[in-house]
């Protein structure tokens, strides 16, 4: 029994010794060990100078440079009081226990934030932001903006040098006399030229030239009418010189374009007798044009105007230009007058129209084209103007026969030379089409006018 107990004696003391040494070699190894295991490493000389005292911060540092931490790729120590941009990546570095703050990597490579963006923006000028202070940059930026605007002020004297003032001009004008007009002046000018009997043939048609540039658009033309104008215009339809008709003629017709007040005026101001006397008498053919402009200005959109052109006999004086040698041009517009006419009545009757509109059609429904067509052989007229050689005289003439087709159909028919001139022209214009065609035009002109003449004799049977 002691022989046990003496046993057990001297294990225990056998482990008692081997726990000293351990706690003596663990002590001695941590004693040992590299300090970046720890939390925190500090440092006597950071609490104390040699002298033992603690050390005061210096105040040479700018403290606005302490405001703004400007994050890289890299980890850079966040000093106190620094903010840190939103969206850096911040981590506490177990070695030295400060706070540390870098650029996050995206995917790319690069940074989205919009601090990156700028830092980009200043490498490519080659400027480190790391060595200027908030105060520099600012500086700086004053600087910037001053010889902005110095560069402005200096672009402004330049264009001064070039180009003078609006109030300098004006004096110039004033001493030279040149007064800026307005066109309601300019044309009362030209019309008391026109009017004055002091002026001379060559100035009264120079006066009528430029007012038929100005009476084109509408607002002058009804002030043209208010001045005393269109009468004067009218009245020089009645000039026994041509070429003061001719200019008279020219100005009616511009006046007259689309402007219902002024085509009202003209009507009860006579000028449809006169137009229709001018074409129907002998007078030179440049003069007999102008006419005609005026009439169709006159007459189109005009039903009433259609009524009285038709009372007066102007389809009878229109076709009495067919018997007249060397006014093949003249029959042609005669024609395209007459196909507007047409045309303009099948559209107003086939559109979907109001209260307003329905008086109209019923104004359009007193004008009686087709029996006066019928009476004076038209029918007969129009297919022969297909014979002249221009295109555009053709196309023209074409159309009229078509849009005549309903009511001349029996008497196209039987015109053999009707029939003879449309095999002639599909010929030609198949040759020209297929040139078109092989130039890579597959709708060209002629291939138009080959469509209108196969449209018409297949309408012909």
């Amino acid at each position: 029994m002691s022989h046990w107990a003496g046993h057990l004696c001297t294990v225990a003391k056998v482990s008692l010794l081997l726990l000293l040494v351990s706690a003596v070699f663990f002590q001695s190894s941590l004693s040992e060990r590299v300090p970046e295991f720890a939390l925190t490493k500090i440092e006597e000389s950071d609490i104390k100078d040699g002298s033992g005292k603690e050390p005061i911060a210096g105040d040479d540092a700018d403290p606005e440079d302490l405001e703004v931490f400007y994050p890289t790729h890299q980890w850079q120590a966040v000093r106190p009081g620094q903010a840190v941009p939103a969206g850096s990546h911040v981590r506490l570095n177990l070695q030295t226990g400060e706070r540390e703050a870098r650029l996050p990597d995206s995917e790319s490579g690069k940074s989205d934030t919009k601090e990156e963006k700028r830092r980009k923006r200043l490498n490519k000028m080659d400027i480190d932001t790391n060595s200027f202070t908030s105060q520099e940059l600012k500086k700086a930026l004053a600087k910037m903006k001053e010889s902005e605007k110095a560069e402005r002020m200096a672009h402004e004297e330049e264009v001064r040098k070039k180009f003078r003032p609006i109030e300098q001009l004006k004096e110039e004008f004033e001493k030279l006399n040149v007064k800026m007009e307005t066109d309601y002046e300019i044309m009362d000018k030209l019309i008391s030229k026109f009017n004055s009997s002091a002026s001379t043939l060559d100035e009264k048609v120079a006066a009528l030239y430029d007012l038929e540039y100005y009476v084109h658009q509408v607002d002058n033309a009804k002030d043209f009418l208010s001045m005393g104008g269109l009468r004067l215009v009218i009245e020089g339809l009645n000039s026994t010189e041509a070429v003061l008709k001719e200019h008279a003629a020219f100005v009616l017709g511009a006046a007259l374009s689309s402007n219902p007040k002024v085509q009202i005026e003209a009507i009860e101001g006579g000028a449809l007798q006169k137009l229709l006397v001018i074409v129907a008498t002998e007078q030179p053919q440049a003069v007999k044009k102008k006419a005609l402009f005026a009439l169709s200005s006159l007459l189109r959109h005009f039903p009433y105007a259609q009524q009285q052109f038709l009372k007066l006999g102007g389809l009878q004086v229109l076709r009495g230009l067919f018997r007249q040698p060397g006014t093949s041009a003249l029959c042609v517009r005669a024609v395209t007058l007459l196909y507007d006419l047409f045309v303009e009545k099948m559209l107003l009757e086939d559109s979907q129209h109001g209260d307003h509109a329905e008086e109209k059609v019923q104004q359009y429904r007193r004008v009686q084209l087709v029996p006066a067509v019928l009476e004076q052989d038209w029918c007969v007229a129009v297919p022969g103007l297909l014979a002249l050689p221009e295109h555009d005289a053709r196309e023209k003439v074409l159309k009229a026969v078509a849009v005549l087709m309903e009511f001349c159909r029996e008497r196209f028919r039987g015109d053999a030379a009707l029939g003879a001139t449309l095999g002639l022209l599909r010929s030609e214009y198949e040759e020209l089409a297929a040139a078109e065609r092989r130039d890579g035009d597959g709708d060209g002109y002629f291939q138009e006018l080959l469509g209108s003449v196969n449209s018409i004799l297949r309408e012909l049977g």
